[in-house]
């Protein structure tokens, strides 16, 4: 091919480009937290137009410049004042009518966090709330559908992979490691079962600390593994094939 052939067809390639439709990408996260005892969905209510003053995810829109996880961390940050946070990929949804207002394809991002690690009067000041899972509210557009997914997504992973850690504080009993599983899963556990599934992991570190808030002050703290966590994180473990019985 000749060199004027190839210019011809590069430039009718790009006039090509330049008469496509353009289109709009969200970035959407869903954050989980826990509490110590509850699951929690970091939501907010929006405060501009469609759906104002309903609640939504944290979401914004992809700059020309930004690389995806670099916008989805920014997003996070200027909604509510979080950063150094854990994320997936979840999807890409791309309805035709998913937004009322624009044709919007958004990438979904679910994120997984130890609420009481972050700032959560920050939180609220950008009008952004820990909400229980369980009382979820009706979403704006294909938000709820997005939960459901990540929520689904994060047991799966959960029940093969230590991704659960990323919820709880430094130091950490095995039944608090326990509730952690129950909420997720949102079933009551076999505290013998999981025990003896958690340990056989090689991941925690006793360290010779015990709760002082435990009611019998007898639950040793346990701290995970770093370096093995990062070496077996995608290493299939199979915490819950019997802890549930």
């Amino acid at each position: 091919m000749s060199q004027t052939q190839n210019y011809i067809d590069t430039t009718a390639m790009f006039r090509k480009y330049a008469h496509s439709a353009r289109m709009l990408l969200a970035l959407d996260s869903i954050v989980f937290g826990f509490d110590g005892e509850e699951l929690k969905l970091l939501l907010i209510k929006r405060n501009f137009e469609p759906e104002k003053g309903k609640w939504s995810l944290m979401g914004g829109f992809l700059e020309e410049n930004e690389d995806l996880e670099l916008a989805t961390n920014r997003i996070l940050y200027d909604l509510t004042g979080l950063k150094d946070v854990y994320f997936e990929e979840l999807k890409a949804f791309g309805k035709v009518d998913r937004d009322p207002l624009e044709r919007t394809i958004s990438i979904c991002f679910f994120a997984l966090i130890n609420i009481h690690a972050h700032d959560q009067d920050l939180a609220k000041a950008q009008n952004a709330f820990w909400i229980s899972l369980k009382d979820r509210p009706n979403l704006v557009f294909d938000h709820n559908e997005m939960v459901d997914l990540a929520l689904e997504r994060l047991r799966y992973r959960a029940a093969l992979h230590p991704i659960g850690f990323e919820l709880l504080p430094e130091k950490f009993t095995i039944p608090q490691l326990q509730k952690l599983y129950e909420a997720i899963y949102d079933t009551p556990l076999d505290r013998r079962n999981f025990s003896r599934k958690i340990l056989s992991t090689k991941l925690l570190i006793d360290t010779g600390e015990k709760n002082e808030n435990s009611a019998t002050k007898k639950a040793i703290l346990y701290k995970l593994d770093q370096t093995k966590y990062q070496s077996q994180f995608n290493a299939f473990h199979y915490f819950m094939s019997d802890a549930s019985r």
